[in-house]
């Protein structure tokens, strides 16, 4: 599907978030109707809140900007930069959109796009880390892009950028979900890890090229994060600011959360220490990221299938590699040849089932398995 000019045309209006748009495309049909009568100016029978500024210096305000705009001028400075534009319903359209209560009407993407539909975890926390959280971000990025899983973040400073730079030490899927337009590198420091991102796996925005950092894209920014995950983590993080925003999405999404436990007099982990006491995910390393992601995939139909039966050791490499006594996960990897997530699926699949248990150095084969087998000897459910 193409993106409508015009809806590229709103989307580069300032002040115009998803409610604001939303009301527009619902009071005028279409994308069209909407962004002529935002040139002119015609928005009396719309209703939307408009924050502190009037409602009348508002519309003037966009009908002022739009007048600057040429909507087809704007997509075609967006092909020659290399910048794809995509719409609901076309073929690299995230499947994990296709049923988002707040989807982003577009994406402008900048590298792979195939990549938006990997699964991935998101790895947030506070700009503000600790050189403890910073080491934690990094080398969770690392395992988990090692697992082959995809590393979600904001490119913010802090827990963000370590996360993506770990992650990128190991060669793994890198999904940068950025406020401004594709060309307007926020924060400036990050400009050569926004290349990078975007050379080795993918960046993305509702806005289009030449959109400025303003404070409400942020916490939109956000729910994209989320949205694109099966996971998020959260490393460091007070008990408000961006990192729960990105939270309080993956709830309102039934999106699995996880944090990392922090020094509980700590500033920087009072956020995630609270997320525990709520029954979060407890995530010390990625291997637990990589299992609770295995459960994950178990649970949305994803994991491998074969004609591997839970409780049949014969016919099983990972059960065959799981010893009497703890086996490390890397171990389980390196015996059975399978790719890390694989792996951690199907010992989430055996742990459910009993066939194996869970402890603090790895797993183990449990005491006790009988499972029923039919005429032909083979296991069944």
């Amino acid at each position: 599907m193409t993106a409508p000019a015009s809806l590229v045309g709103l989307l580069a209006l300032p002040e115009l978030g998803p409610a604001r748009l939303r009301a527009l495309l619902e009071a005028f049909g279409t994308a069209d109707r909407a962004w002529d009568a935002v040139r002119r100016g015609a928005l009396d029978d719309v209703r939307f809140r408009t924050g502190s500024a009037s409602r009348s210096s508002l519309v003037a305000r966009w009908r002022s900007v739009a007048g600057t705009i040429d909507a087809d001028a704007v997509v075609a400075d967006h092909r020659r930069a290399g910048v794809e534009i995509l719409a609901p319903g076309s073929a690299d359209w995230p499947a994990l959109l296709r049923d988002d209560p707040e989807p982003p009407p577009l994406l402008f993407v900048q590298g792979d796009p195939s990549l938006l539909s990997t699964v991935s975890v998101a790895i947030v926390g506070t700009r503000r880390c600790t050189a403890a959280g910073t080491s934690t971000a990094r080398a969770l990025g690392a395992g988990v892009a090692a697992g082959g899983v995809g590393v979600v973040s904001g490119l913010a400073l802090g827990i963000d950028g370590a996360a993506h730079r770990g992650a990128l030490r190991r060669g793994g899927p890198v999904i940068g979900v950025v406020a401004t337009g594709l060309d307007v590198v926020y924060p400036r420091r990050h400009r050569e890890l926004w290349h990078e991102v975007a050379s080795a796996g993918v960046l993305v925005s509702e806005a289009p090229m030449g959109t400025a950092a303003e404070r409400w894209r942020f916490p939109a920014r956000n729910r994209v994060i989320a949205a694109l995950s099966r996971l998020v983590v959260v490393v460091e993080s007070g008990r408000t600011g961006g990192s729960m925003s990105t939270v309080e999405s993956a709830i309102e999404r039934q999106i699995d959360v996880g944090a990392v436990p922090g020094p509980v007099h700590s500033p920087t982990s009072a956020g995630t220490n609270q997320l525990l006491a709520d029954g979060c995910l407890v995530v010390r390393d990625a291997t637990d990221v990589l299992v609770a992601l295995g459960a994950t995939v178990v649970a949305a139909g994803a994991a491998p299938t074969d004609d591997a039966e839970v409780g049949a050791p014969s016919d099983d490499p990972v059960t065959n590699a799981v010893a009497w006594t703890p086996t490390s996960l890397d171990d389980i990897v390196t015996a059975t040849g399978l790719p890390f997530t694989e792996v951690a699926a199907r010992l989430a699949t055996l742990e459910v089932a009993g066939v194996v248990e869970r402890e603090s150095d790895g797993y183990r084969r449990s005491t006790v398995v009988e499972m029923p087998r039919g005429p032909d000897g083979r296991s069944v459910r």
